[in-house]
């Protein structure tokens, strides 16, 4: 489901709570006293620039590219990845959905990846599910 980008600023502002709602209210009028026309461009401009400053996005990208399993389980560690890419549009927006693979393949241990990686999965989703499974199955033959 789409939205048009003429309501995305009034859908976007309605769930604006407390100071943010304060801010947006303050931003609005200040653009409207320049007679500048509120677009969903200008409302995430301003609202990044307010809330999400580039750098950052930018140690958030970093943090994305540097993103490694570690002790994490796999579930942990896909709901990091989906959070900070994010910050990194090209894999955010799935440009290419076999970039995206690999980066999450390549910051899984080396057991888990060596494991999984021969199955050529093409849907993320069934990617992530195959390697919970098989840490679930190996965490049972340990205990």
């Amino acid at each position: 489901m789409t939205c048009a980008d003429a309501n995305k600023v009034t859908f976007a502002t309605f769930m604006l709570v407390e100071e943010v709602e304060n801010w947006w209210r303050f931003k609005k009028q200040h653009l409207e006293d320049e007679r500048r026309q509120i677009t969903w461009e200008v409302f995430k401009q301003k609202f990044l620039e307010k809330f999400l400053p580039k750098d950052l996005r930018r140690r958030k990208k970093v943090e994305f590219l540097n993103l490694h399993q570690g002790t994490m389980s796999i579930g942990e560690y896909a709901t990091r990845f989906d959070e900070l890419s994010k910050f990194c549009p090209y894999f955010h927006d799935r440009v290419d959905e076999h970039s995206r693979f690999s980066q999450f393949e390549s910051g899984l241990r080396p057991d888990i990846e060596q494991a999984v990686g021969y199955l050529e999965i093409s849907f993320f989703p069934t990617l992530v599910n195959r390697f919970r499974i098989y840490e679930d199955d190996t965490k049972a033959r340990q205990t």
